[in-house]
């Protein structure tokens, strides 16, 4: 069973954001304000991760210069503010299918970002470095097909489903084509963001090495920009109150499991069978989201979102697998190349 478990866990993380991308979308198609579910769910990771930073960390926490507390507040507003207010948009004009399906270029647009600022190289002329070039224009192909082509459709539970709305389902055959293309463009834009604070936060983590107050300072910065954004944009009192229903569940559920759970178990995987390991599972959110969609929300699923969905996931194992060649000891390539394979 061992050797299994980082398999399960992997499992566990993509059902997780599958999850996530349901409950956020069932959240906003029934009236929640995106604005608002971005400034709960991040109050809601800050009260999870607070008490486990200061158990944890209190001993050991590092000292935190003005100058990096400001380095963390831009971090905070890039990756996570700005990337989830972003997002949230993106999903009220889209469907959960097509946030799960664009996640799958976001190792291409980090790997992108680290390129521009010398964190990683490409070498043009070798295997690897065509598999990710490669890589990053099937990247681009992908996301040209989703916000273009939408094709024939198909809804698998007719016009019963578990949730019980049916409005999303209208609007899935009258959303006019712009608003369609600015869903996905603002989806992209979202990725854009959450992959430059990828990248950026490897730089702000040598100066603040401890990944857990870290995280829960971003949390914390978070809450606190998210709530002057979504004050100056909603000031209904109406919209602010959850009650019982599925937008506490939302909030609740992305800020705690998501938020909270997923870190702990991406840092095992990462740590057991390393980051490429953990991001060629990424696929797996998206098979689990197009039928849980279909199915719990009543989303009907288009040719071109899975299409777009597909050139997607081989740009992403075009750009692994062309990493992994690059990391592998030179001995064990040349051992590979005389043997044929």
């Amino acid at each position: 069973m061992e050797p299994n478990k980082p398999y399960l866990v992997v499992l566990i993380v993509q059902t997780i954001y599958a999850a996530m991308f349901l409950l956020s979308k069932a959240a906003f198609d029934h009236g929640m304000n995106n604005f608002i579910f971005v400034f709960y769910r991040q109050a809601a990771a800050t009260i999870f991760l607070a008490p486990l930073a200061f158990f944890f960390e209190r001993k050991n926490a590092p000292p935190l210069p003005f100058a990096t507390f400001c380095k963390i507040f831009f971090l905070s507003f890039l990756g996570i503010t700005m990337s989830l207010d972003i997002y949230g948009i993106a999903l009220v004009y889209t469907s959960a299918t097509l946030a799960a399906a664009t996640t799958n270029c976001l190792p291409v647009i980090t790997f992108f970002f680290a390129l521009l600022l010398r964190i990683e190289s490409l070498k043009a002329k070798t295997a690897p470095g065509i598999a990710k070039m490669v890589g990053i224009v099937a990247c681009l192909g992908g996301a040209a097909t989703l916000a273009f082509y939408k094709g024939p459709h198909w809804q698998l539970l007719g016009h019963h489903h578990i949730l019980g709305y049916s409005h999303s389902n209208a609007r899935a055959h009258s959303v006019p084509s712009g608003t369609w293309i600015k869903g996905c463009f603002f989806m992209l834009l979202s990725n854009t963001c959450w992959g430059l604070w990828l990248v950026l936060q490897a730089f702000v983590i040598k100066g603040y090495p401890s990944k857990l107050l870290l995280t829960t300072l971003q949390c914390f910065l978070s809450s606190i920009q998210s709530f002057a954004i979504a004050f100056a944009v909603e000031r209904d009192i109406q919209q602010w109150k959850l009650g019982w229903n599925v937008r506490l569940l939302a909030v609740a559920y992305c800020g705690i499991m998501v938020t909270g759970v997923t870190f702990y178990l991406q840092t095992w995987v990462i740590e057991k069978k390393g980051p490429v390991f953990l991001a060629m599972s990424t696929p797996l959110a998206l098979i689990i989201t197009i039928f849980s969609s279909a199915i719990l929300l009543g989303e009907i699923i288009s040719l071109g979102s899975l299409l777009g969905g597909l050139i997607l996931v081989i740009g992403l194992y075009s750009v692994l697998w062309g990493k992994s060649r690059e990391q592998m000891p030179k001995a064990s390539r040349d051992l590979e190349v005389a043997s044929g394979v």
